[in-house]
């Protein structure tokens, strides 16, 4: 550690603000763009947005707004008995009282603040007290008493570039992986939401004869804009019929999803037995599906032995199968598996019987709100197998579905590489952390 080094205290090191949530009665607070933090919405360490939204009319009333660059820390929820979610905001947002937020002061730089604390996380998760009904807590004072060395400013702002620089790719894989997703479900609301292959059909019909080459009957610039080749366009019928689902084309179902896929359950090792823990396979729970927040899950909080497999109710679940939390607070999220794995109980996999495993990933994410609604609970909703029996969603011909995959095989395994890179990436900023914010290692030995 060099010698310009001071010691203070995270409390100097940054203003300390509280949330607050605007009345839920009132909609006029919940009507506009500004992104609320909760817990939920803390998944990644540079945050753009959230899941709910409130107006300029609610920040003094309950809403609290902060610039971007602003750091904010969970301390209330029970996300604290396993994990201190930590966030960089990348705009001005607001945020609940279960966080504070930390403005840097002016000898610190906002990311390396950051960084310290996402290198202190054992010791932050290790500070965790418990509130009401278990709830878990981490006391405002006594983090602020938490010693930091601090190097001069410069110094602060290159340890934030090295690690940033992994972050940037990090980011920009993000990025792509939503763009990735989002021409994957472009396409799946052209094929099979707004059926535009099928109208494509409709209006030419009788205007071009068809032929071997043109079965469709089609023209080709008709062809070409809706991006379809000849024979994916016969695939499709050139008119509607009705159904419970309303209007679909013709010759395509209303029914279970379990026609066209495999239910697949999970199931909990004994916990009081170490042979079965920690081993080499990813053991997924709600928790790990639900705040995934992407297309596909690559890696768990806990995993099992292979022997823990063998001597339980849980199964190997393969890669790109569809997995959906069915119990709980969180029913109805949904991801994939990135590779095989195991899961427990409070979640359903669903592997397609078609060979088409992206389009019933598409499918169920369309339909899920069906599911979640024709679930049953005391307190939360929950799909069961008779929930999937008894849903309608739409079934499209074997042969559609895998022409979809055709196309979106290449987008997904994409996402699925770059989730890849990012979890390596992360590894390594995870390694470097420590050692370049103890000044264990220099700035210039990392470069």
């Amino acid at each position: 550690m060099g010698g310009d080094w001071k010691e203070t205290t995270l409390g100097e090191c940054a203003q300390w603000l509280s949330g607050g949530t605007p009345f839920k009665g009132n909609e006029a607070f919940w009507s506009g763009s500004i992104p609320w933090v909760s817990a939920k919405d803390m998944k990644s360490f540079r945050l753009h947005d959230a899941e709910d939204h409130i107006s300029p009319l609610a920040v003094g009333n309950g809403g609290k707004l902060v610039p971007a660059g602003t750091i904010l820390l969970l301390v209330r929820g029970m996300t604290l008995h396993n994990d201190v979610p930590i966030c960089m905001v990348m705009r001005e947002m607001a945020f609940n009282q279960d966080i504070k937020a930390l403005l840097p002061a002016k000898d610190v730089d906002g990311a390396f603040l950051a960084y310290w604390l996402l290198a202190n996380k054992p010791e932050l998760l290790a500070s965790v007290d418990h509130a009401g009904h278990g709830t878990g807590r981490l006391v405002t004072d006594t983090l602020k008493e938490k010693p930091v060395q601090l190097p001069p400013l410069p110094e602060q702002k290159a340890i934030a570039s090295v690690l940033g620089a992994l972050d940037d790719k990090i980011e920009l894989n993000r990025r792509m992986n939503a763009t990735l997703e989002e021409m994957a479900r472009a396409l799946f609301q052209s094929w099979f939401v707004d059926f535009d292959p099928v109208r494509l059909r409709i209006s030419y019909s009788g205007q071009v004869p068809a032929t071997r080459d043109n079965p469709a009957g089609l023209p080709a610039e008709a062809l070409a804009k809706a991006g379809l080749d000849p024979a994916t366009a016969a695939l499709f019928p050139g008119s509607f019929q009705d159904s419970t689902l309303g209007h679909i084309p013709k010759g395509w179902e209303a029914g279970s999803i379990l026609r066209q896929a495999d239910l697949l359950s999970g199931g909990t090792p004994k916990t009081d037995v170490p042979a079965y823990w920690n081993g080499d396979v990813p053991w997924a729970s709600a928790k790990d599906v639900s705040q995934c927040g992407e297309a596909f899950l690559v890696s768990t909080e806990r995993t099992i032995t292979k022997q823990g497999v063998e001597e339980s109710s849980t199964k190997i679940i393969p890669a790109n199968a569809t997995v959906v939390v069915a119990r709980g607070a969180t029913t109805g999220r949904l991801t994939m598996f990135g590779h095989a794995m195991a899961m427990n109980q409070t979640c359903y996999g669903l592997r397609s019987k078609d060979g088409a495993p992206f389009a019933l990933f598409c499918n169920v994410r369309h339909f899920i709100e069906r599911l979640v609604q024709g679930g049953h609970g005391s307190i939360f909703d929950t799909i069961t197998t008779s929930t999937f029996e008894a849903t309608d969603v739409l079934l499209a011909p074997k042969e559609v579905l895998l022409a979809f995959d055709k196309q979106v095989t290449p987008l997904f395994h994409q996402v699925r590489a770059n989730l890849h890179q990012s979890r390596t990436l992360a590894t390594l900023r995870d390694t470097l952390l420590p050692k370049l914010l103890s000044g264990e290692l220099s700035v210039a030995g990392s470069l």
